[in-house]
């Protein structure tokens, strides 16, 4: 299987591929642009997507975030290049911006993470990447690598219009994969019960409450546990919608490949148990 890419790089103040957004850098030529920002943790073994951990190895969890990061980036650069919308990654830790390195696409940029609670976290980055000078900001999860470009496109046109609004993308485990800002209201990441199935329905309350427009995206889901990962594989590699699809997700060809070597991998490895060599045959 894949290995961590990043194994033995040394990571703090190397040279690294992406330029680095500084909130107090704000630029005028950003205002009509759309930011679709990933937020991301550096992809290295035991410190991401470890609820994959079994039925993968922590590595293979690791390589599996790559494909994802790497998948979704693609998907965004399609959709930048379509209209009036830019690429980010908001990561975690600082200091590990080298990890990043050649998995992004041209014109991606980096902006640190800030904040303790998760709540914190998407507040900050709205705020910061909104301080940049961005005209609105789309919170993207890394975990939905076949998510739909049509529903970046929709949330990117929604915030295109006059007018203030939230654009909210749910995931069918109750909490989403996206939500869109022109302004950094703080409410809809208030008194929110995260990493559980009232996500969303909580969101949609503080939404309510601040007396915002809301713009609701299709349903979709994001890949954290086996289960999960048993959806993505159907889809990839069945061509199975999910249940509650009514258009096909994005190719995600990265993911794919690596999904099928690893399934190709696993057969073949029966195959020798079952099929042990005998000493005659040696």
């Amino acid at each position: 299987m894949e290995q961590d890419p990043f194994a033995g790089k040394q990571v703090g103040h190397e040279k690294h591929s992406y330029p680095i957004l500084h909130p107090g850098e704000r630029r005028a030529e950003r205002s009509s642009v759309c930011a679709l920002a990933v937020m991301a943790k550096a992809p290295r073994a035991g410190k991401v997507k470890t609820r994959l951990s079994p039925p993968l190895t922590l590595e293979e969890s690791a390589a599996l975030n790559i494909c994802f990061l790497r998948d979704t980036t693609r998907n965004i650069a399609d959709v930048a290049a379509r209209g009036a919308a830019t690429g980010l990654i908001c990561y975690t830790p600082v200091g590990d911006e080298i990890a990043f390195d050649g998995l992004l696409p041209d014109g991606f940029s980096l902006i640190p993470q800030r904040g303790d609670t998760f709540g914190e976290r998407l507040l900050a980055a709205a705020e910061d990447i909104l301080a940049c000078g961005y005209g609105a900001v789309c919170l993207i999860d890394s975990d939905s690598p076949t998510l739909p470009a049509h529903s970046l496109e929709l949330a990117v046109e929604a915030l295109s219009q006059p007018g203030d609004r939230v654009v909210l993308g749910g995931s069918d485990d109750g909490g989403y994969y996206l939500i869109g800002l022109k302004h950094p209201h703080r409410l809809p990441f208030e008194r929110i019960t995260w990493s559980t199935g009232n996500v969303y329905a909580e969101t949609l309350e503080r939404i309510h409450e601040a007396r915002l427009e809301l713009v609701e995206l299709p349903m979709w889901y994001d890949v954290d546990d086996a289960a999960t990962l048993t959806v993505l594989e159907a889809e990839l590699l069945s061509r199975l919608r999910p249940g509650f699809a009514h258009i096909d997700g994005y190719s995600a060809g990265i993911t794919k490949d690596y999904l099928a070597a690893r399934r190709q991998a696993l057969v073949a490895n029966a195959s020798n148990f079952s099929n042990p060599v005998t000493e005659d045959q040696r």
